[in-house]
């Protein structure tokens, strides 16, 4: 191959590469970014296991970008939204659920339920938006963000009151 014939070679696969950026830019840039305040231990390297292994849908929301590390929003407005790298939290009598092997303590809020991962750190939460999703749908984001959370090692686990040797108080 002579020189000049590598020069121009080269020069369309330059071009090729850059037309195909900006085709991924301009189909990036058609989904709002949504603001969302990173946990702080959001550069842990399990959040960015979790991170990779998202869903890209949960029930008829889409994806999209946001503007913080370990963070993922689903919709517009923001139905579903996760951050990975927040604080653990401890024993508490909020209940918990464990679809798909997770266990999520669930903190029922006037306008949202939130959800934090018990036993794994570091935590992840989940805000879900009671006045946009159906119940259907907030068991579908359960079951969809726990395969993801579940590659961060458990270390401990949801005990039912009954199960932990405290007295029935009822």
């Amino acid at each position: 191959m002579t020189d000049s014939a590598f020069r121009t070679r080269s020069a369309r696969q330059r071009l090729g590469a850059l037309s195909g950026a900006g085709a991924l830019l301009a189909l990036t840039a058609c989904a709002p970014v949504a603001s969302v305040e990173p946990g702080p231990q959001a550069q842990d390297p399990a959040c960015a296991d979790v991170m990779l292994t998202l869903p890209e849908e949960i029930g008829d929301y889409s994806q999209r970008p946001t503007t913080s590390q370990a963070t993922s929003v689903w919709g517009d407005p923001s139905a579903v939204v996760l951050r990975c790298g927040v604080e653990p939290i401890g024993p508490t009598e909020h209940p918990c659920v464990a679809p798909a092997g997770v266990d999520w303590v669930w903190i029922d809020h006037q306008d949202h339920v939130q959800l934090i991962s018990y036993g794994r750190e570091p935590s992840v939460e989940v805000l879900l938006d009671g006045d946009q999703l159906s119940e259907d749908t907030t068991m579908n984001a359960q079951f969809a963000l726990s395969e993801p959370v579940s590659r961060i090692e458990q270390t401990r686990q949801c005990t039912d009151l009954l199960d932990s040797g405290q007295p029935d108080e009822g």
